[in-house]
């Protein structure tokens, strides 16, 4: 089946930017959701209908994906307080807002939706971001009359990533990185490539009741990328590994501190979980995945310019 409007939720961020493009250019009708339309001044050189809503109230949301032939939810939180069996705010955006998209579609007649999880999503997960995201894919799967396909990326670098970027700054400004879980492994992927899977098998019957993970060509430890982030910047910090006693008062300090954390307890949690593909990409996708190596050169040689803006715009939650 041809679906030629597509309903973004959560397309004015990274992920979202890069998929909005690539819908675009398919020749899909794009029609985005944000709070704030300056939250998406960016994109509004496309010839796309930014909506101003607030998704998580039900009758605009319902308003928002009438007469969409797709929905695509690419919202998420890496920090959403603390609590059991997980914060607030990770119940809010992972958990929530999926099971109301839900209840949008199917009241509205919207029979495709596409959902954005996360490698590692698990009700029954050790941390409070992979269990929220574990049971918002389980509200997803709760439809019997949606065409759903889930799609689990791991960590997702290209310009403007907050992961890749922010290790060359702290390459160029720090003499010393103690870095906490040293030895927790991902699979990056290319923002493109995410985007060019999920256009892919947006039309595709076959994908309907799928979950797809999404990886790149190699797994690294958190060490690695670090040291590689110093190799592209050419200045390399001296990386000190932290036990987990110190990573955990690393990352609770980082909590108390203002504006939004570099890291949390709860993204320790999340690291204990390998962030790699359990087998090869499904061949459907239609991807071959880019390396770190072909495309991190290209926009981390500039982070010597960005440097403290990006670093500290990030933590203050821009």
């Amino acid at each position: 089946m041809r679906h030629q409007a597509i309903a973004v939720i959560g397309g004015s961020g990274f992920i979202g930017s890069h998929l909005v493009n690539a819908l675009v250019e398919a020749g899909k009708h794009v029609r985005l959701a944000t709070r704030r339309r300056q939250n998406a001044r960016h994109l509004t050189l496309l010839p796309i209908d930014v909506i101003e809503a607030d998704v998580l109230d039900p009758v605009q949301l319902a308003s928002f994906v009438e007469g969409a032939d797709a929905v695509i939810n690419l919202v998420g939180t890496l920090h959403g307080g603390r609590g059991d069996p997980y914060g607030p705010g990770f119940a809010k955006l992972h958990v929530e807002l999926p099971t109301k998209i839900v209840a949008a579609c199917e009241g509205k007649g919207v029979h495709r939706l596409i959902h954005v999880s996360a490698i590692g999503a698990d009700p029954r997960g050790p941390s409070m971001y992979l269990r929220s995201k574990g049971d918002g894919e389980k509200a997803v799967h709760a439809s019997a009359s949606l065409a759903a396909t889930i799609f689990r990326p791991s960590v997702v670098f290209g310009p403007e990533d907050s992961f890749l970027n922010r290790f060359a700054v702290l390459q160029k400004l720090a003499p010393v990185i103690p870095l906490a879980m040293p030895d927790a492994k991902f699979q990056p992927v290319f923002v493109g490539d995410v985007s060019k899977a999920i256009v892919n098998v947006l039309d595709l019957d076959a994908a309907s009741g799928h979950t797809y993970e999404l990886g790149g060509p190699s797994v690294y430890t958190l060490e690695q990328l670090l040291a590689y982030c110093g190799d592209v910047v050419g200045r390399h910090a001296r990386i000190v590994r932290l036990p987990d006693a110190l990573a955990r008062l690393q990352a609770l300090s980082f909590e108390m501190a203002p504006g939004v954390p570099m890291l949390t307890r709860d993204n320790l949690d999340s690291m204990k979980v390998d962030s790699v593909l359990s087998g090869p990409l499904a061949p459907e996708l239609g991807i071959d995945p880019a390396s770190i190596e072909t495309i991190a050169p290209l926009y981390l040689g500039n982070a010597s310019l960005r440097s403290k803006l990006d670093l500290f715009r990030a933590s203050a939650g821009r």
